[in-house]
């Protein structure tokens, strides 16, 4: 399927539009919620009539500036004032609303309530000085979605985001799975901070409309995790093309097609807000740095991602997107090493992988003695990766190993 090299007039890449504009008036996050036409134009709303997508942002400031002058009543250099309602014209006719807020809630409400009032925000002028701060609220109100987000490490992933105030939609092949988790997290966070999507990364057509489906819901997004990723260990000299080919289909194949999407709706977010850096971060693996014995499809996958990341890395940032890649150590403690049917551990002790080992106790072990911290990587580790990849600004194209020291800087 080939992506089309104009965007199309539609509801999606518009609402992602407006998303820009407002974070380029504000430097912060926003969610845009869609409205079909419904006829009328709530009092206080914001017109934009749109006759080409050549000149949608230019109509977008021109109309806001007017839109400004009406509804200003004083002038104050550090407030700048919203529309809260968008109404999307195509020669006159309405097509679409779109809706403001500063979370997906607030922007709902507003919908509910057809509230179209302006919006005012305080603006603090810039600083050189690191801001604590704004540190510890790197993620909060960022659209975030996660693949394999419904288990396991991305489970994980998906939870620390919404518990650092981000908005994360959590994709994943096990839809039942993803929206369980989904209700707990909203239960848990008293707010609407995370929503389900199915999606397998190997299909184009499910990741394009896994894309489309969360800039109808929110507006756009600022970070993805391609974190969707298989495993099937096995000898160079006896494993099956079919099982190579699973693990290349998803690991290294996924992370193409994850990014060529996630590529395109920040690109066209880009177009409204020029100065917003946006993330596009790969879930890799120590095996990306150093290979794997007899697990040859996973590490040559992971070793390619690596090349994708530092080739997408160059290519994106003209649209400041930011590509990186974070290299896990072992997650010893997760289901794929801790199963105790299918872990990694019972089958390296059956296998006899690991020499003299009686129980998993040895194998455990054997595992953790490689790694000079003496334990394996943990969700907690991971994140903290993250949060350093999300807020440097001043860096792309880069593989942050995250090893306890077993894997070292080159």
């Amino acid at each position: 399927m080939k992506i089309k090299q104009e965007i199309n007039m539609n509801e999606i890449y518009l609402a992602v539009l407006v998303r820009g504009f407002i974070i380029d008036l504000t430097g912060r996050h926003y969610v845009v919620v869609t409205e079909e036409a419904t006829g009328t134009i709530p009092s206080g709303a914001m017109k934009v009539n749109i006759l080409s997508l050549d000149n949608a942002v230019e109509e977008i400031r021109s109309k806001y500036s007017a839109w400004k002058a009406e509804h200003s009543t004083k002038a104050n250099a550090k407030e700048v004032l919203l529309p809260s309602c968008v109404v999307l014209c195509v020669s006159d006719t309405v097509e679409a609303l779109f809706w403001v807020g500063e979370d997906l809630d607030s922007a709902r409400k507003r919908l509910a309530e057809r509230d179209a009032s302006p919006i005012t925000v305080n603006i603090v002028s810039g600083k050189t000085m690191v801001d604590p701060a704004e540190r510890a609220a790197v993620l909060k109100n960022k659209i975030a979605l996660v693949t394999g987000g419904a288990q396991g490490i991305g489970e994980e992933i998906v939870r620390n985001l919404a518990a650092a105030g981000a908005l994360v939609f959590i994709a994943d092949h096990n839809l039942e799975g993803a929206g369980e988790l989904a209700k707990k997290i909203n239960e848990e966070e008293g707010r609407t901070a995370a929503i389900a999507l199915k999606v397998n990364v190997s299909d184009e057509a499910s990741v394009e409309a896994m894309f489309n489906s969360a800039a109808e819901q929110a507006g756009g997004l600022d970070l993805c995790v391609s974190n969707a990723g298989v495993l099937k260990a096995g000898s160079v000299l006896e494993q099956e093309l079919a099982d190579f080919k699973f693990v290349t289909d998803i690991n290294y194949t996924g992370f193409f097609v994850v990014s060529k999407y996630a590529g395109w709706l920040l690109r066209v977010q880009h177009l409204a807000a020029p100065n917003w850096k946006t993330d596009i971060v790969q879930i890799n693996s120590k095996s990306g740095l150093e290979g794997s014995n007899k697990n040859g499809a996973y590490a040559g996958g992971k070793f390619g991602g690596l090349g994708l990341v530092t080739s997408f890395a160059l290519e994106l940032i003209e649209y400041n997107v930011k590509v990186n890649a974070i290299c896990p150590g072992n997650f010893l403690d997760g289901p794929l090493w801790s199963d105790p049917e299918k872990g990694l551990f019972v089958q390296y002790l059956r296998a006899g992988k690991v020499p003299g080992a009686k129980s998993i106790a040895d194998v455990r072990a054997f595992y953790e003695a490689k790694v000079p911290m003496r334990r394996g990587c943990t969700g907690k580790d991971l994140m903290r990766a993250l949060y350093y990849i999300v807020e440097q600004e001043y860096e792309t194209g880069q593989a942050v190993p995250v090893t306890g020291g077993q894997v070292m800087l080159h």
